[in-house]
């Protein structure tokens, strides 16, 4: 122990010694296994650690096939929860937002459904009060109860105990709240975090009965002891044929596994699961680039304390003890750059935790770190500290002390290729990689944000709300919407005024089989298409500025009593009648067999993701099918802050009951745009780290060159060469292992970029904007990083060189 006092001791006054060395050593280090705890802490949030309830290990959902989805009806889940044998207490639950009014203004709120057995099935204890029970449950509306998540009891009701008891109205419906969930519960999915729990019995309209209808988001469960998946997934697929053989027909051949409910099954686990394998293994990669760097600069400094390495070798003291102390000194700029770097990392994890991407829905990332991450952090501190320690290891074991004190410097012969030159050379390729990815992704965003979607972005507000969140049913619905759009179509300034359910790359739309005409089994297997259906109002094409190329407009006289009529995209008449021109006047079937009249053709646009094939959309008139679901859109040039004020105020005056959301398009474009924007930050922050890693890189292989011929540059001078012949001789391996990295690098980042094409639309790696700024890059990269060397290049005096040695 004394010995180890003694070396850190030495250890720190040598470090401390050289500032500038300590500093670049830390900070880079630091920036590696930051982004490496930040990376990990994310997956393991999103993708390791399972639900947080007790034994989430065994909680799994059920996946059905053949339509590769989750999504159950009631019906189907009651037999499933009643002749499953391997699950333990089947609970279903979904999704829905609502207005809660608790006595002071009405809020906006998002709701889960649960089953009655929700909480007992996932054996979870209530903060306060009591949870609700399946014995709750009586029939349809029995269960008039709501449990609040600890986050919501604490924003809305100020931690107040004597909310339970209390009645409020969600959606006009009165409910008692009687109890709250443990502060750690956020509900069954990992982003999502509801406010309130309520039971799927109180659920409005006939979907409790219905088997087509599968509206139930998730069916989770946990295995009994001895359980194993497979057995689980079996034992449900003898249900799934008991539903063939008792209702033919509705579904066809019913298969079931397992998956994990975090992340809403395969549809959201596979993608992020490549994508932050790719994240992670982009991190691991900086982290060992981070090290080859540390590694050039220990054997720099290795070169530099030659002469003092060898006069304490020819005192006396052993090999052991000096590679002892300069791991030792590798260890605690490696302890102290992870500390750092955890440091900050945790920061910037708090932040991500209290970030809400979408203010539209309840989506948080819980990306705190736990006990893995720092184990993780402090692992890979100490694998970096032995791995850029153990660089100038064979430098020092064939040191001789005698040939240094009489030559002055470490004597080389030749030139051959090291293992540093390998990893500097695979290192700017990274950073290569990450730089043109970059440039491709910002400039695959320029292009998306001045794109045509099949709508205007610019000035361009959005009301967004539910009728039956206020209490408006049935036929109170239609003339509630007409009195909202003339209201709102009188504020001055206001052109004009559209209405939909549901909107395309805003929230989700509903889709349906088409037919057709002469189709007369109307089963899926049979239709002609699955298109986007909207509901739409007369004026709802003109507001959001889509282009119809033929036929005209709905009207106000297209409602229940006149025939069924649509508005279609060009792709949609393609597919169904082979020419748009052949499509006015024609008919289709939807899947109930109603004949619907093409009236219109519209534009193409973008449905449902950026990146999507051509799409077929129908739009139909919402008077002929109405829904409380209401999706205002103006178009006005006027300031949006003014006009947000004014709508706010009309609205209010028509009911001041009725929760709405207030938005520009652009900023209800963030949904659309949250994958591609977050990819393109990500590679953002990649690349710049990879290119501060690349300075400090070829820097450390630069000032190690020049350290190592001094000698033979103060001889060249004074044999009268020229200063450019001296920087090539001193820089010249390095600006060649550059080249070399830049160019496969930059070969390997357009073909990356092609795979990042698919997440970042319309980014193309052929871009003459993209290719000269990476090479420009480059190549200001490769002039910092060497400045310094060549200056020290240039400065050499033989005379005091030649005297001093």
């Amino acid at each position: 122990m004394g010995t180890l006092l003694q070396d850190l001791r030495f250890a720190a006054r040598v470090l401390r010694k050289s500032p500038g060395f300590t500093v670049a050593a830390v900070l880079t280090l630091a920036l590696a296994i930051g982004a490496n705890a930040v990376v990990f802490s994310v997956m393991n949030a999103l993708i390791l650690r399972p639900i947080n309830v007790p034994h989430g290990e065994s909680l799994y959902g059920l996946w059905r096939s053949p339509d590769d989805d989750m999504h159950q009806s009631y019906p189907d889940y009651l037999d499933l929860r009643d002749r499953s044998r391997t699950l333990d207490g089947l609970a279903a639950f979904t999704m829905g937002e609502g207005g809660l009014d608790s006595g002071k203004e009405p809020a906006d709120v998002w709701y889960y459904e649960t089953s009655g057995n929700y909480f007992d099935a996932l054996r979870l204890q209530p903060y306060l009060g009591r949870f609700f029970h399946a014995s709750d449950e009586h029939g349809p509306n029995s269960a008039p109860y709501a449990v609040l998540t600890y986050a919501f009891w604490h924003t809305h009701f100020g931690n107040d105990p004597g909310v339970v008891g209390r009645t409020v109205l969600l959606n006009k419906h009165p409910l008692t709240i009687i109890g709250v969930a443990p502060p750690e519960f956020h509900g069954t999915m990992v982003f999502f975090n509801p406010d309130l729990f309520v039971p799927i019995v109180n659920h409005q309209g006939d979907d409790l009965n219905s088997r087509k209808s599968r509206w139930i988001f998730m069916t989770i469960g946990h295995l009994k002891p001895g359980v194993t998946p497979a057995q689980a997934s079996a034992d449900l697929d003898s249900v799934g044929a008991y539903l063939e053989k008792t209702y033919p027909g509705d579904d066809g051949k019913v298969r079931f596994r397992l998956v994990h409910p975090g992340l809403y099954g395969d549809f959201l686990e596979r993608p992020a699961r490549a994508f932050m394998a790719a994240l992670m293994l982009l991190a691991v990669l900086i982290l060992l680039a981070a090290c080859a760097n540390l590694g050039s600069l220990f054997a720099a400094r290795a070169a530099d304390r030659a002469r003092e390495l060898a006069l304490r070798l020819a005192l006396g003291s052993t090999r052991r003890r000096i590679l002892r102390g300069l791991f030792t000194e590798a260890m605690l700029i490696s302890f102290v750059g992870g500390a750092l770097g955890l440091w900050g990392s945790v920061i910037l994890l708090r932040a991500l935790s209290t970030w809400q991407p979408m203010p539209r829905y309840p989506i948080y990332l819980a990306v705190n770190p736990d006990a893995k991450v720092y184990a993780v952090a402090l692992l890979l501190t100490i694998i970096s500290g032995f791995l850029f320690g153990a660089v100038p290891v064979r430098q020092v074991l064939r040191t001789n002390p005698y040939e240094i004190v009489k030559a002055g410097s470490i004597v080389t012969v030749g030139r051959r290729i090291t293992v540093r030159d390998v990893l500097l050379v695979v290192q700017i390729a990274l950073c290569a990689v990450l730089v043109t990815s970059s440039f491709v992704a910002i400039r695959g965003m320029a292009r998306t944000l001045h794109n045509n979607f099949g709508f205007a972005l610019d000035d361009t507000m959005l009301v967004d709300t539910d009728l039956s969140m206020a209490g408006y049913t049935g036929d109170q619905v239609p003339p509630m919407q007409k009195r909202m759009i003339d209201a709102i179509a009188a504020i001055p300034g206001v052109e004009s005024v559209g209405l939909a359910d549901s909107l395309p790359l805003v929230q989700g739309n509903s889709d349906s089989n088409v037919f057709t005409d002469d189709t007369a089994d109307l089963r899926p297997a049979t239709s002609a298409a699955d298109a986007n259906l909207y509901r739409v109002s007369p004026e709802y094409f003109h507001a959001a500025r889509t282009t119809l190329l033929a036929g005209r407009p709905f009207s106000w006289h297209d409602d229940k009593n006149s025939p069924r009529v649509a508005i279609v995209n060009r792709e949609f008449a393609r597919r169904i009648f082979k020419s748009a021109d052949k499509a006015i006047g024609r008919y289709f079937k939807l899947p109930d067999g109603t004949r619907v009249q093409i009236v219109g053709i519209a534009e193409d646009g973008k449905y449902n993701g950026l990146t999507e094939n051509p799409q077929t959309a129908m739009f139909l008139s919402i008077l002929q099918m109405p829904s409380t679901s209401t999706l205002l859109v103006v178009h006005s040039d006027r300031d949006p802050q003014q006009l947000t004020l004014a709508i706010r105020a009309r609205l209010h005056e028509l009911d001041v009951g009725l929760p709405f959301l207030i938005q520009t398009r652009r900023k209800a474009m963030d949904i659309a745009l949250f994958g591609p924007h977050m990819a393109t930050i990500s590679l953002g922050v990649m690349g710049i780290m990879g290119a501060m890693l690349a300075i400090t890189g070829i820097f450390g292989m630069a000032a190690y060159s020049v350290s190592k011929r001094l000698r033979e540059l103060g001889i060249r001078i004074a044999l009268g060469a020229q200063r450019r012949e001296v920087l090539q001789a001193a820089l010249g391996p390095a600006f060649k292992l550059l080249l070399y990295g830049s160019v496969a690098g930059l070969i390997l980042g357009i073909l990356a970029s092609r795979v990042l094409a698919y997440v970042v639309y319309q980014a193309t790696p052929r871009d003459p904007l993209v290719l000269a700024g990476a090479v420009l890059t480059m190549l200001l990269l490769g002039l910092v990083a060497t400045w310094i060397p060549a200056r020290r290049a240039l400065k050499v005096d033989p005379l005091v060189l030649l005297r001093v040695e």
